[in-house]
């Protein structure tokens, strides 16, 4: 056998080994990763999740969720003010 066919036989050998260590890796650790029900990312070492209610979350989603509630009361203010406004505009377009 030619070497370089020995050296091609070698490398393709090399890939396959190198590519059933990764499937077994990613198969033994894909209990440690989730999926973050809002955004649909998977979480690992690197993308920490925190388990709410059988679900997992991301830390930036609930990093947004935070920010959202401490706004809420900001929020339903200008709704109201939004309705008030509305009103006034309709009450004063009847007269």
């Amino acid at each position: 056998m030619p070497a370089e066919r020995r050296a091609n036989r070698d490398e393709t050998l090399n890939s396959i080994i190198e590519g059933r260590k990764m499937e077994a890796y990613v198969e033994h650790m894909t209990k440690e990763m989730h999926t973050c029900w809002i955004c649909e990312k998977v979480g690992y070492r690197n993308r920490p999740m925190k388990n709410i209610g059988g679900r997992y979350i991301c830390f930036e989603c609930l990093k947004q969720l935070k920010e959202s509630f401490t706004s809420l009361d900001k929020w339903e203010a200008e709704q109201q003010l939004e309705k008030e406004m509305r009103k006034k505009i309709d009450d004063s377009l009847k007269m």
